[in-house]
């Protein structure tokens, strides 16, 4: 097996970078930026801890959830979880982050890099406020990096045709997943219908 691992059999493979996609980033949020991310309801942020070791991690909420606060900063609130905290442990060891903004029926996407820090600043958190509650910490990213990305994967995927859409059946439930995994050993339905109930009701009481 042949293995690249070198800058340059890779762009003897792929070729060079086209003018206007290597000129393409810019270094701070513009007014298509700008709109693209006060349109968004979803996007995946990219960390890695001090030693390199990567997680991406999804973040949606209501379009607009993702305040611009000027040309370089964004902030992200952080809702209810599972307290693992993957993505903020990573941004405290390593602050560098990237993250793709997505808009449902759109396919070209937005990709911001940058760095980020955990704030737990009420003044700075309150516009985040859902159904009365504010998140307790944010992420705030001082932007580095932006740039437009095609559409070509969303094309290659259909990922917004309906008729593409998957059933969720071909997938046992979230709860006996996580319980079978977590156990390495098979879970009696029963059981695993109870905390697949108790995931629900989390779902329907603590978004925020």
């Amino acid at each position: 097996m042949s293995r690249i691992d070198e800058r340059q059999q890779l762009r003897d493979k792929l070729g060079e970078v086209g003018v206007l996609a290597a000129g393409k980033t810019i270094r701070k949020i513009d007014k298509y930026a700008r709109i693209f991310i006060e349109h968004s309801p979803f996007l995946c942020i990219g960390t890695a801890d001090a030693a390199g070791n990567a997680d991406v991690s999804p973040r949606g909420d209501p379009m607009g959830f993702v305040r611009v606060i000027d040309e370089k900063t964004i902030i992200i609130p952080d809702r209810p979880g599972n307290n693992r905290a993957d993505t903020m442990q990573n941004i405290i060891a390593n602050p560098n982050v990237g993250i793709l903004f997505l808009i449902p029926g759109i396919e070209d996407t937005l990709r911001v890099n940058g760095k980020a820090e955990i704030i737990d600043d009420p003044e700075a958190l309150a516009p985040a406020a859902v159904n009365g509650k504010p998140p307790k910490l944010g992420i705030r990213v001082k932007v580095d990096e932006v740039f437009f990305h095609c559409a070509k994967a969303f094309r290659r995927s259909k990922l917004w045709d309906p008729a593409a859409q998957q059933d969720r059946a071909i997938l046992p439930s979230l709860a006996r997943i996580v319980m079978e995994q977590a156990r390495d050993c098979e879970v009696e339905e029963e059981e695993a219908g109870k905390v697949e109930e108790e995931i629900q009701e989390a779902y329907r009481t603590n978004l925020y």
